[in-house]
């Protein structure tokens, strides 16, 4: 078909004409003498996305999976105890990581729409009278179900309790684009994705490490080699890495980070949530309801909509990609069948929005869902002509 294809999945993301351009060059020698200028002053500007200037960064070739693994293996050991809330796919995935790995999971299960219970957390931390749990994880934004989680009131049952574990947290999804304040919360190692909020191709795992963190890997145990933080300090503190770099991704990580801090970290994250809300009301005014079981657990990153009674939202999913060139995401696992996914992550503007709201209402009629046409995208309209500061 002509025209372009239109991308509405929370991963990948759409890629900014910039960033392409930028990783469009011949392969480079990553040990010239030029290199370290360019790796140190990336390490120190991707501090500012974190919102850290304690914390240290480490870009992985890898996914936000690698992360995941980079975090637990340098800083815990087998059988230590971590706390984990399942409440979609992903949370569901790093707590099987982790069972892999050796560790004891104290899974907290929670209904899917839902996030990450405080009221649990500080009764499973407070009976740990002698500290055995050393790790307290949190999936900030949950992709699978739309849902968005309260870190810094993670942050605070720890600090009341004077409990010492680390706190983890999965970015993946939301560093870049929600609000998310690593030195303020206290957020001991945090993972994000290149292929979310920061604007890339898949292949590089992100994770910034507070100095706790750096501190605790002195006593962790487990094997490690390819994520291991100590070749990355050895290394790093002089431009350089333990093995091959991903050179094309880390020009375009350039590129990315540069468009972050030129909008201002505050105004992108005030972008996702008017394209968020955007997206609210079109689902609003279609007669349709979130997974998310309430506001407080909105996410601005993605929206997952449940399908009425008997509706199959694989088949909104599949008529949108075959009949107007437009990818949502399915429903995953326990919503499977019975939610789709619309992202508003990332390179977005309020047409790319819209459109994706107009196929999704074709999509919507032709899967046999009794929807007012045009009613989303009217509703979309009017809220960004309102909400825009023009």
């Amino acid at each position: 078909m002509p025209g372009r294809k239109f991308l509405n999945v929370p991963g990948p993301t759409n890629l900014p004409d910039r960033v392409r351009r930028a990783m469009d060059i011949a392969l480079e020698d990553h040990r010239a003498p030029d290199f370290p200028a360019f790796t140190k002053a990336l390490f120190e500007d991707l501090k500012q996305v974190f919102k850290t200037t304690t914390g240290q960064i480490f870009i992985y070739p890898s996914s936000g999976t690698g992360g995941w693994e980079a975090a637990i293996t340098n800083t815990l050991s087998p059988g230590d105890k971590v706390v984990q809330a399942v409440f979609g796919q992903f949370s569901l995935l790093w707590a099987d990581l982790c069972r892999r790995h050796g560790l004891e999971v104290i899974q907290v299960d929670v209904e899917w729409g839902e996030g990450v219970p405080l009221d649990r957390y500080r009764e499973i931390l407070a009976a740990d009278k002698s500290h055995d749990i050393k790790g307290v994880l949190v999936t900030h934004n949950e992709t699978a179900t739309g849902v968005a989680s309260d870190i810094a009131g993670v942050r605070r049952i720890l600090d009341e309790l004077g409990h010492p574990a680390l706190l983890y947290v999965d970015g993946v999804s939301s560093i870049a684009s929600l609000d998310f304040r690593m030195d303020e919360w206290g957020v001991d190692l945090a993972v994000s994705g290149s292929q979310k909020g920061l604007m890339l191709p898949t292949g590089l795992g992100v994770v910034c490490a507070s100095p706790k963190a750096l501190a605790a890997r002195k006593q962790a145990k487990f094997k490690r080699c390819f994520f291991d933080f100590d070749d990355m300090i050895r290394t790093n503190k002089d431009g350089w890495f333990p093995y091959t770099p991903a050179t094309t991704l880390l020009r375009g990580l350039r590129e990315s980070t540069d468009m972050l801090l030129e909008e201002g970290i505050d105004n992108v994250i005030a972008r996702h949530h008017r394209f968020a809300e955007a997206v609210r009301q079109a689902v609003s005014a279609w007669g349709l309801r979130l997974c998310a079981k309430e506001p407080k657990w909105y996410s601005d990153t993605v929206s997952a909509v449940l399908v009425p009674e008997g509706a199959d939202s694989d088949l909104v999913v599949k008529y949108a990609y075959e009949r107007y060139q437009l990818s949502l995401g399915v429903g995953l696992n326990k919503v499977a069948g019975k939610a789709f996914r619309i992202s508003h992550l990332g390179d977005n503007n309020e047409l790319m929005i819209l459109a994706a709201l107009a196929g999704t209402e074709m999509a919507l009629r032709d899967a046999g869902i009794d929807i007012e046409p045009g009613s989303g995208v009217g509703a979309a309209q009017e809220y960004l002509r309102a909400s825009g500061s023009w």
